[in-house]
């Protein structure tokens, strides 16, 4: 049964690989630069700080927790324990993968990049319910990164959708310990 997932995986990622267009290769691979993204974290970061100033360090607290446990899982734990190679680092693929630029760490199972951005799109979009109309967008603009990461030759379909899956879990467990904390910060507060 994993094999033939594997295959499966490995098959839909040479397909999705080798749809690449040369004049897109640049774009996407500035849409996988996290600098790329430094505007929209600002301006996402106004927002929040605008609908609720008093409260927003609650957002940019569980938003820096989200990422640590998104990116701690997938890069600190699983790449390592899995030790799954990157199709551009594996010599099977070698004529066949088409990478741009870089490959990036030995290995790739999960992906940061999606454990990241879904994991803050997950968190987001929990904690900023009904005050900020944009954020469901989010989840767009993750699938458009983490999607930018097969286009490169430096994940797999699954790593992507692993990927995401912890993060938005991160997210959903950060959203839990926030509003958590804030509710047994206030009891202590409000005795």
């Amino acid at each position: 049964m994993i094999e033939k997932l594997k295959t499966w995986d490995e098959e839909l990622f040479l397909w999705l690989n080798a749809n690449h267009i040369d004049w897109m290769d640049p774009i996407m691979f500035q849409l996988s630069a996290t600098v790329t993204w430094f505007p929209l974290y600002a301006l996402i970061i106004f927002f929040i700080y605008k609908s609720d100033p008093k409260n927003s360090w609650w957002v940019f607290g569980g938003i820096a927790l989200t990422i640590l446990i998104a990116d701690q899982v997938t890069s600190g734990l699983m790449k390592p324990y899995f030790e799954r190679l990157r199709p551009c680092h594996d010599e099977r693929w070698t004529d066949l993968v088409y990478n741009f630029r870089r490959c990036g760490g030995l290995f790739g199972f999960a992906s940061s990049h999606a454990a990241n951005t879904f994991g803050f799109a997950v968190f987001i979009n929990l904690k900023m319910k009904g005050k900020l109309r944009f954020l469901p967008w989010l989840f767009l603009w993750a699938a458009v990164v983490s999607y930018s990461r097969i286009y490169l030759g430096v994940h797999y379909p699954l790593d992507i959708l692993v990927g995401a899956l912890v993060g938005a879990l991160g997210g959903l467990l950060s959203w839990l310990i926030i509003v958590f904390l804030k509710r047994e910060i206030l009891k202590i507060l409000l005795k």
